[in-house]
Formats: structure tokens, sequence, C-alpha cells
């Protein structure tokens, strides 16, 4: 089968096409039919970044954790899945787990469901880790209907989800971000934009809160805007990262008595714990995304499976607006 390869590692570092072995599926798994796979910021990390990162793959390494595609093969034990199934998920790219920048690739079927009906492949392969990332976060906080959530980076890959889920479960949703078509998005999701760059946290706090602060508050940026969702929060509030890799005073939150949730979703993956759980969600978005409660958020630029370094260079730009997609097959 044909696969895009890294040989070493390195921001500059170029995908190779290969021929590798097509993988047969262990039990417990099956074989995907690679239809189009999407990029994320960890994906790009692992290729800048390679062995300083603990779970980056040997080499040469066949990279990408989120995919779509169709079930050609399963191993021993698998019921709930036969050839012909089309599935979605967040199964490889990672230590010892082949990526879906291959034509085919093997994947655990804790770690996936069944394709939304309502999806493209292309759009299917956009959601599974921003997807399961906004959903857990939102779960930690234990989200309900009627309060005031706020979410930092609200156009972003994992921020358009964590507005539209915040939205689903009934929660009155302000999102950030920076500029009108930042802020249309975020109005299309029915939520209302906040323009960073222009309004400090204490008047967006007091304009919209009355100065008491946001019961939740999902930060997708993180690092040093972590101080500013600290600043957003109501007393006893509830505070979700996903990006915590920082030292920081959390004086502001031991004073508001704040609840603080990193969010890892790589750890089943990683550590095979709960796996299942994954899967379990990926199944509860679908269901949600084909009653219209979902829809992902696509960079208009297309990349073709030979246009991999491309696509990670588009997402590494900033540029991009929404998930970057590589669609290994058309």
């Amino acid at each position: 089968m044909k696969a895009m390869v890294l040989d070493a590692y390195g921001a500059d570092t170029r995908f190779k096409a290969a021929e590798l072995p097509q993988p047969a599926p262990a039990a417990g798994h099956v074989r995907v039919r690679v239809a189009a796979t999407s990029i994320n910021t960890v994906d790009t990390m692992i290729r800048a970044m390679g062995t300083q990162l603990p779970f980056a793959p040997a080499l040469p390494a066949v990279l990408g954790m989120d995919f779509a595609g169709t079930v050609e093969a399963v191993g021993e034990g698998v019921v709930d899945y036969v050839p012909g199934d089309e599935v979605y998920g967040c199964a490889g790219g990672l230590a010892d787990l082949q990526g879906a920048l291959a034509e085919a690739m093997v994947a655990d079927t804790r770690l996936i469901a069944r394709k939304p009906a309502s999806l493209s492949m292309r759009e299917a392969a956009a959601l599974p880790l921003v997807a399961i990332t906004a959903w857990e976060g939102l779960q930690r906080t234990g989200i309900r209907a009627g309060q005031k959530v706020l979410v930092h980076g609200g156009a972003g890959g994992v921020g358009h989800v964590a507005v539209q889920l915040a939205r689903h479960a009934g929660a009155e949703v302000y999102a950030t971000g920076g500029g009108e078509e930042q802020a249309a998005i975020i109005r299309s999701y029915g939520a209302t934009p906040i323009d960073y760059l222009r309004e400090p946290v204490a008047d967006y706090v007091a304009r919209h809160t009355g100065g008491a602060g946001f019961d939740v508050v999902f930060d997708s940026v993180g690092g040093a805007n972590l101080a500013n969702s600290f600043e957003a929060a109501a007393l006893n509030g509830q505070v979700a990262t996903t990006v915590s890799l920082l030292e920081l005073d959390l004086a502001p939150a031991h004073f508001k008595g704040l609840s603080l949730h990193v969010v890892f979703m790589l750890i089943p993956m990683l550590h095979d714990r709960h796996r299942e759980s994954h899967g379990e969600i990926l199944g509860k978005l679908a269901a949600i995304i084909d009653a219209g409660g979902l829809k992902p958020l696509l960079d208009p630029q297309r990349f073709a499976f030979e246009e991999v370094g491309a696509a990670y260079d588009r997402l590494g730009s900033g540029q991009a607006i929404g998930k970057v997609v590589v669609e290994v097959q058309a």
C-alpha cells in the first residue's frame, strides 16, 4: 500500500511516498481503507519535535491520528463491524500505532464508531480528536442547561465544537475570537462573539454577566490565556483547558474556589486505558451530528494525498480557518 512517511523529524522535514506492506488486523481490530485524515496541532508537534515527545512514533513514521474510511477486513472476535461499514475515529499516528497517512490502517474497534451518515468522509475525518476533546472537557465541568459558558478560541478546531456542544446542552454560550471573520463563525453557531483583541476580560465579564463571571470556561487556547480564564470564571466556577504546559500562579483560582480540568485526550490511545470511552463518545457525537446539532468547520483549501506537506504548512501558517483535511483517496 502507498503511504506518506517521515524518514527524519524536524519542522522542515519532507514527507516521502513509500510502499509498505498492507497491515493485517489483530484480534479486536479492523483494517480500514482510509478516505481522509485531518491534521491537528499535535501532529505538527510530532513532526517538528520527534523524539523530544514521549509518544512520537519510531522512524520511518506514518503520522495521522484522525481518519474516516471503510472497513475492509476484521480481526478475530470483531462482531460489531463488517467489511463495507463506514467508520471514523482517532486511532493511530503515535507510539507504535500506525497513522492514517496511508491507504490502509489498522484500528482498535474501541477507538472508532460508525461515520455520521450526514457527513462526507472529508467532513467526518475533521472531527474525532477535537470533538472527543471538547466533549470530555465539557462533561468534566458538569455542564448543564441554563449556565453561562465562555469558550476561548470559539472558531478554532476544538473551540468550534465546544461552542456547539455547549449550545446542544442548553447553555448560554459566549466565545472569544479575533476579527469579524471569526465572529461570524461563532455567531453562526448561535453563540455571542467576543473580540478579545478589543475588549479586556473585565469589560466583557461585566457586560455579559454583570460582573459575576461565567459558570464554565472552556479554554482551547491555554498557555498564558489560562490567567484570563481564571479572571473570567465565576466564584466556584469550572475551568477546562486543553493546553496547560506552563508555570502559572494559581492564587486567582484559589481565591475564587475554581475547579481546573486538564484534558489530554490521547491517554486512552497511549496507555490502553478505557479506550472504549472514545468509541462511545464518537457514537454519541454521530447521533448529535445526524440530528443537526453539530457540524464541522473545514478550511476551504483542499489537499490531495501527495500534498500532505503543504497541508501541514497550511495549519502551521496560522492562516487556516477550520480543520485542514488531506484526502487520501478521492
